[in-house]
């Protein structure tokens, strides 16, 4: 007779991961700290399956601004993978956020980006549910008294989220990081001033990049290459992220201008009791970011060819136009510009491994009047040209790293801040696969 030896316990074996994490976790630790990261974690399907899952899926992310959803029942709405998330005000005036997804049979609830409801009503069966996710009718149901369902049990699932002066962080995990409350009262000296929530949009321009995500990341982060956005430069100083010592001289006088204009900027700030000093904290913590107020070329008030302000109205209870760019960056997905006149954010979103949504919403003053206080052409111009020729970038440097040529390359003094969120993209990565 054959003898089987029993069966080690559950709890001692070790756990197995599926080959794909395997090759991951390889990639991650292939990567030479100041260089960029292997190809196929650029271009592999399944690897940025994993970057939904493991990342995306359990971080916090930039969802949009509550001007977005000023009033009760208007809502948008972010898709990361097969994941659809519904952020909307509630009766209350409160933002919520919930899996767009019907507790009947799955269908999708909402289907547009962006719009309005009075209650959120299912297409398929009619089940309807309250702006507070509380289910209401739901035709034909067994009653409760008869043996069927609580409708209590049937709401729809919660996605935590965050308002962060003005700003809304969603996350999906089963227990979020409280890491969004320790930022958010970090870049609130910075952002509060410009009231957010006293704001409307005046221009959203959606943007697919042929590249993936984590490019669109890395190429804002540097001003290696700003010498491709003419449109910028006007206001943009260009030794943007360079130490005094790595100016060269060829952009010596546009350094010293950039030095004169951040004096008075400096100034200025103090009057006023505005926080200007660079805070961040890319690489350890699970929201990096980094938050600093710094002073516009030109007449230094807007992103106008000439610096002076796009906006009639400033906002919130500010006084003077020139006052610079407050500039947030948050990872994975936002950075933010806010000036005196207006405000404008990024959104990235991935749509696959070689496309990324670039979501551009312009806020100004909510009574602001179109027309009179400002030019939808004159206020996006600045922008609408440079993501463009951002998008070019990003593609050109997706072809390259699809070729079997492509090897890391390191970077220069400038792209401290790209080292900064490859650093942060790959200890989340290993985090969470080693799991």
């Amino acid at each position: 007779m054959t003898s089987f030896a029993p069966a080690p316990p559950l709890d001692t074996l070790a756990p197995t991961l599926d080959p794909t994490r395997v090759r991951l976790l390889d990639l991650l630790d292939q990567r030479q700290p100041g260089r960029s990261l292997p190809g196929a974690l650029y271009t592999d399907p399944e690897l940025h399956d994993l970057d939904l899952r493991l990342l995306w899926h359990r971080q916090w992310f930039f969802a949009g601004t509550v001007a977005e959803v000023p009033e009760p029942g208007d809502y948008l709405t972010v898709d990361l993978g097969t994941v659809s998330v519904l952020v909307l005000r509630d009766d209350d005036e409160q933002v919520r956020a919930f899996r767009n997804v019907c507790r009947h049979r799955g269908a999708r609830l909402v289907s547009e980006p962006r719009g309005s409801v009075g209650n959120i009503v299912c297409g398929y069966h009619r089940w309807t549910y309250a702006t507070d996710g509380t289910l209401r009718h739901a035709p034909q149901l067994v009653p409760t008294a008869e043996g069927g369902p609580d409708p209590a049990c049937l709401s729809l699932r919660t996605v935590a989220v965050r308002v962060v002066s003005g700003l809304v962080f969603c996350c999906l995990a089963a227990e979020p990081s409280a890491d969004v409350d320790a930022v958010g009262e970090a870049v609130a000296p910075y952002l509060d001033a410009h009231a957010l929530d006293r704001t409307k949009v005046a221009a959203q321009v959606d943007l697919v990049e042929q590249g993936n995500w984590k490019l669109t990341m890395e190429n804002n982060r540097e001003c290696y290459h700003c010498d491709g956005h003419p449109e910028l430069l006007r206001t943009f100083f260009p030794t943007w992220g360079l130490r005094e010592d790595q100016v060269p001289p060829r952009l010596r006088a546009s350094h010293e201008r950039y030095l004169a204009a951040e004096e008075d900027l400096r100034v200025a700030c103090e009057a006023r009791g505005l926080a200007r000093d660079a805070v961040e904290d890319l690489v350890d913590r699970p929201l990096g970011f980094r938050v600093q107020r710094e002073a516009l070329d030109g007449a230094g008030e807007s992103f106008s060819p000439d610096g002076t302000r796009l906006v009639g109205r400033l906002l919130g209870d500010l006084d003077e136009p020139r006052l610079g760019r407050a500039t947030l960056h948050a990872q994975p997905n936002l950075w933010l510009h806010a000036l005196a006149d207006h405000v404008v954010t990024f959104a990235v979103l991935p749509l696959g491994p070689d496309r990324t949504l670039v979501r551009t919403t312009w806020l100004v003053d909510a009574d602001a009047r179109e027309g009179a206080d400002y030019d939808v052409e004159a206020l996006t111009g600045v922008w609408r040209a440079t993501n463009s020729q951002d998008a070019a970038f990003v593609e050109l440097t997706q072809a390259g790293v699809a070729d079997p040529a492509y090897e890391p390359g390191p970077y220069s003094e400038g792209e401290r801040q790209v080292d900064a969120f490859v650093s942060w993209y790959v200890a989340r990565m290993r985090e969470e696969a080693s799991r």
